[in-house]
């Protein structure tokens, strides 16, 4: 390929040739910074920075963009990025001097926030451990916390006794999560199943200062006088009525849902559920962790808005599926007379592979025996992802990543595995791994060659050291792999002839597939499980029997990451496979 020639693109006769140049200028400059994956998106973007004549037919400029980046990718595939450079370098020069944009590093500065005085929180329901959706709040809370000299409390937000009842030992698991994420405990923890007192207190408070009332109506008759911004009738009791009402609520009188404690709202806000909302419910099923003690139990939004005020919060991080608690809870601040934490909000996250589980689900499923425990490889909890491999830091690094942003997003795991993979590669030593193993025997009559083989540990160098191989006469290969010609990595090239392998050079004698081997004496079974959705797909084969440690993570040649859950006296080596 000459110096200036690309790939024409199909749209070239839609536009003039000014336009043209520019959108192809652009569009190789983007194949460069990207490695030969250039985005038609961001040359879009420098294309109108640069032509705002153009900007009103920037929807039919799309597709010319879109043709554009295809040619200079396919370019770069073809024929390699110098190819491309020197294209470039033929018909714009200076476009070769442009720097990639700097990538913003980190959180952005939280808004009022005073170095030593920021006070976050991070408030799971103990029904479970924590999962991949958890770990977001962990790390954005740490994180921030850590900018400012902050603290993080660590909150069980554990007073639901009926629809998501707290598992007794998931506290212990999450604050031995929350630290392993974190890479640091949380500064403050606390339960509030342990200071229902407190919460009760203020909600005497609420019914004694006259903006909250015991509501003795049905949900159906509320809702269509709410909705109608009409007022209920227990509305306008006075104080030693709601204070009646409170004590038999208390005291078991009043049966579940035959009462709740509202807090008095505006009735003609424009939305309906700021409108007198429910504080405090009946319940009546015992607590996991303080029995029966309690027959009345806060609701999330008045029990977090009290917490939140007793703990100093300064910045509350949530979903914005959550802006109307913020409301809710602004609105029982101004009847408190308190000044509300600043409120910030992230988008939904969705991870494809993990869309349809939920803590309750996984706990009825690890009950019925479709997985077995919270660490099935299967399954989105962090304590699965532990005993597969991954890394806290590549979690981490990637919600620093992603940063906050109110825009709903659908990943891959396969995001986060390379995120994963930038942490371990450097750390983890090589070994092969010949799935469905094929015999084979050598044929080394017609040339010298050593007895030895010593290949390293590390392919760049970063682990010192080699592994030792003793040549045989009997080797394996993958049954997929058998071919005429092959070469045998760090070896030799082979001709096959049924399955025996000639040696017939142990130089790389032209571009015949390179495949992964390995002798027979330097071999032991071995098993890998890769989790697959619901399922699991199991491999059976021989392991390079060197150095096999319970714990390591290793990287299988031309298989992937994979650590190693049991190395057995006597048969396979179990291993559970990370990712690619």
């Amino acid at each position: 390929m000459t110096s200036g020639r690309r790939p024409d693109s199909m749209a070239d006769s839609d536009w003039d040739s000014k336009t043209i140049d520019t959108v192809r200028k652009y569009a190789m400059q983007n194949t460069l910074e990207y490695d030969g994956a250039g985005q038609s998106s961001s040359v879009l973007g420098r294309l109108l920075g640069e032509r705002a004549d153009l900007r009103p037919r920037a929807k039919d400029l799309k597709s010319l963009v879109e043709e554009e980046v295809e040619a200079a990718n396919q370019m770069a595939k073809e024929y390699g990025l110098d190819a491309v450079r020197e294209s470039l370098a033929a018909t714009n020069p200076e476009a070769l001097q442009r720097q990639k944009q700097q990538k913003r590093v980190g959180l952005k500065p939280l808004p009022n926030a005073i170095e030593g005085k920021v006070i976050l929180r991070f408030a799971p329901n103990p029904n479970g451990p924590l999962t991949i959706g958890h770990s977001r709040g962990v790390v954005i809370n740490s994180e921030f916390a850590k900018m400012y000299s902050g603290k993080v409390v660590l909150r069980y937000d554990d007073t639901d006794t009926r629809v998501k009842p707290p598992l007794p030992e998931a506290y212990g698991w999450i604050e031995e999560e929350y630290e392993w994420i974190a890479g640091r405990p949380a500064d403050i923890i606390i339960r509030a199943s342990e200071r229902m007192p407190i919460y009760l207190e203020y909600a005497k408070q609420m019914l004694e200062s006259g903006f909250g009332y015991v509501c003795r109506c049905s949900a159906g008759e509320f809702k269509d006088l709410r909705d109608n911004s009409q007022p209920c009738p227990c509305r306008g009791k006075n104080t030693e009525n709601n204070l009646s009402d409170w004590q038999s609520m208390n005291d078991g009188s009043i049966e579940e849902g035959g009462a709740v404690v509202r807090v008095k709202t505006d009735l003609e806000l424009p939305n309906p559920a700021l409108r007198d909302w429910p504080a405090l419910r009946i319940q009546h099923s015992p607590h996991p962790m303080v029995g029966d003690l309690y027959k009345v139990w806060p609701l999330l939004d008045f029990q977090s808005a009290i917490e939140d005020h007793l703990q100093g919060v300064t910045h509350i991080v949530r979903g914005k599926d959550l802006m109307d608690s913020t409301r809710k809870q602004t609105l029982l601040y101004n009847h408190f007379g308190w000044e509300y934490p600043e409120p910030l909000y992230w988008g939904r996250v969705k991870v494809h592979e993990f869309g349809g589980f939920s803590t309750s689900g996984m706990k009825v499923d690890i009950a019925d025996g479709k997985f077995e425990g919270w660490d099935d490889p299967r399954l989105p909890t962090i304590s699965a992802l532990k005993r597969r491999g991954f890394e806290s830091k590549a979690i981490r690094d990637f919600w620093l990543d992603l940063g906050l942003t109110q825009k709903d997003i659908s990943i891959s795991m396969q995001t986060i595995e390379s995120f994963n993979s930038s942490v371990i590669d450097s750390v983890c030593e090589r070994r092969t791994f010949v799935r469905n193993p094929r015999n084979m025997s050598l044929n080394m009559d017609e040339i010298e060659h050593p007895d030895e083989l010593q290949i390293a540990r590390h392919p760049h160098g970063e682990i010192e050291g080699v592994r030792e191989w003793t040549i045989s006469d009997e080797f394996v290969i993958e049954d997929r792999d058998y071919s005429e010609k092959l070469r045998l990595k760090d070896f030799a090239d082979v001709l096959i002839k049924e399955n025996q392998a000639i040696v017939n050079s142990l130089q790389r004698s032209d571009k015949r597939t390179i495949v992964h081997w390995l002798p027979i004496n330097q071999s032991r079974m071995a098993r890998l499980t890769t989790p697959l959705g619901t399922e699991f797909r199991i491999d059976e084969g021989l392991i390079e029997n060197i150095d096999l440690v319970e714990g390591e993570i290793l990287q299988l040649e031309r298989v992937g990451f994979a650590k190693i859950e049991k190395v057995p006296e006597n048969g396979p080596v179990e291993l559970l496979f990370l990712h690619g």
